[in-house]
């Protein structure tokens, strides 16, 4: 309800709400909220575990499960649809029917990337790096290159 209920004020605003919107969004980010640019509608678990650094924008409908902290650099910007998975589930049967587990995701600063794109539990993405729309990032990504495709895979620096 801490998280479901401010991004539901924040997906009805206008963009002439700008300070709803910012309001919103100071109380919904662990940190960051102060200055992230987020174009609405945006969804999250909790929020509280999301750390940004300065100047992070997020186009359309992106998608961020924070069951564990997701930490992204500053002047980072993400396309549209673009979905972060901190949450994941037990491969036991048992274990899946009572729990769900985490594993955190560490994006760099002055990172891209594009539409579509799913980052899964765990990743972490260097400083500077590009990742292709629609690429599914199941490993870590370095410093300083371009990775594309499912599963993700660097094809050179930049």
């Amino acid at each position: 309800v801490k998280a479901r209920d401010p991004t539901a004020v924040l997906n009805a605003s206008r963009d002439s709400d700008e300070v709803v919107r910012r309001s919103v969004l100071r109380e919904l980010f662990g940190t960051g909220g102060d200055t992230v640019w987020l174009q609405p509608p945006f969804y999250c678990d909790y929020g509280k575990h999301i750390h940004l650094g300065e100047k992070v924008f997020f186009n359309f409908n992106c998608v961020l499960l924070d069951v564990c902290e997701i930490r992204i650099g500053s002047r980072t910007l993400f396309g549209p649809a673009v979905q972060i998975y901190a949450a994941t589930h037990p491969i036991d049967v048992e274990l899946r029917k009572t729990r769900e587990f985490g594993r955190p995701v560490t994006i760099g600063s002055d990172v891209r990337v594009g539409g579509g794109a799913i980052i899964c539990p765990g990743v972490t993405i260097g400083d500077r790096t590009i990742i292709g729309a629609g690429s599914v990032v199941t490993k870590d990504i370095p410093a300083g290159v371009l990775a594309v495709g499912n599963p993700c895979r660097v094809v050179k620096e930049v």
